[in-house]
């Protein structure tokens, strides 16, 4: 196959990880036969302070005609600490999904056996724990009309029912690859667009008579994430709240730079790992890269390439075991391996 990638760095670790990303890319695609093309383009703060913008129409064009995009963080504490700013890096976020028409989000959530004493939670209760969560993304409360004076501020939170309808249908497919098993989070005893998301549920699950499909406030769905994670199996829901518990998912793998993510709709999907652009860690080489080799994994899986993101997920898990890992994951007394040194020994074994 022959791909054509836009490679989306960003700020902060964002071109560090970004370079293993594409390395272990390049190396898969030499051991099976594919080629691939690079196009390189700027968003968020980096874009900001080149050209005003931070997801400037170059970019979009960028991305627009590109098979894929392999994308690493946006974000910047100049502007994370200025409420006045009217331009922000994560705007650029928004702004590439909701040009694109990415409207689904799949984001993983798994356990490593080895790495089960740095979840917080007790091993009993995450070793196992694998599954998907579903979150709608150009609609609700980030896309909603906004208003903010000095005495009063609002967020719409609304949805239509073609929105809702498309992204249950992919949490039902998915559901049904899996376990068969739909959990639908809403927040339906008080809000009215959570009403209308159960109601549409609903009308769709006699549609799917193979999947069992349970509805689940999503206050009650954060605490069942903690006390009970191996519940799950695909969890579907809007923006707001799939933004706040997939974050909260990543408590139970122990660390948000294991999990990748991918955003799905009408046009060029876009893969990414699920954390921020740590601007403290900037340079040093210790932010770890496996979130963003995984998000090339997931890459691979979305062109049905599936022995190729196996390969990468088997030579991640080799990395574990062999513990070449970066400090936050490092096992007390380890060697010291950098995001580099991380990469570099992923792609030598995916060579091998």
């Amino acid at each position: 196959m022959d791909f054509k990638i836009a490679v989306l760095a960003g700020d902060g670790i964002g071109p560090e990880i970004s370079a293993v990303g594409v390395d272990v890319m390049t190396a898969v695609c030499e051991k099976f036969g594919h080629k691939v093309n690079y196009e390189y383009a700027i968003c968020g703060a980096d874009a900001i302070d080149k050209v005003g913008d931070p997801f400037p129409e170059a970019t979009y064009q960028t991305c627009k005609d590109a098979d894929a995009v392999l994308f690493s963080a946006v974000g910047d504490p100049k502007f994370d600490n200025n409420p006045t700013a009217k331009v922000r890096p994560e705007q650029g976020l928004l702004a590439m999904r909701k040009r694109l028409g990415l409207f689904a989000n799949i984001r993983p959530v798994q356990t490593f056996k080895c790495l089960l004493h740095k979840s917080p939670l007790r091993a009993e209760l995450v070793d196992g724990a694998d599954f998907i969560c579903i979150r709608e993304l150009t609609g609700g409360m980030y896309f909603g009309e906004k208003y903010q004076d000095n005495d009063k501020a609002y967020d719409t939170n609304m949805y239509t029912r073609p929105e809702i309808e498309r992204i249950l249908k992919v949490g039902f497919e998915y559901a049904m690859k899996r376990n068969k098993h739909l959990t639908v989070v809403d927040k339906a005893n008080v809000l009215a667009s959570s009403r209308l998301w159960r109601k549409i549920a609903q009308e769709m699950a006699p549609r799917y008579p193979e999947v069992n499909t349970d509805y689940m406030y999503v206050d009650n769905a954060a605490m069942r994430m903690i006390q009970e994670p191996k519940f799950f199996d695909v969890m579907v829901t809007e923006n707001t709240f799939g933004d706040i518990l997939t974050d909260e998912g990543s408590c139970i793998s122990g660390s948000m730079g294991l999990l990748p993510s991918a955003s799905t709709g009408e046009s060029t999907p876009v893969f990414e790992p699920i954390h921020g652009s740590w601007p403290q860690a900037k340079g040093l080489n210790i932010a770890n890269p496996l979130a963003q080799i995984l998000s090339v994994a997931m890459l691979f899986e979305y062109f049905d390439l599936k022995e190729e993101g196996a390969l990468i997920r088997k030579v991640v898990d080799a990395s574990l075991d062999a513990n070449v890992r970066t400090p936050e994951i490092q096992v007390e007394g380890g060697a010291k391996y950098g995001t580099k040194e991380v990469g570099a020994w992923i792609v030598n074994r995916i060579k091998c």
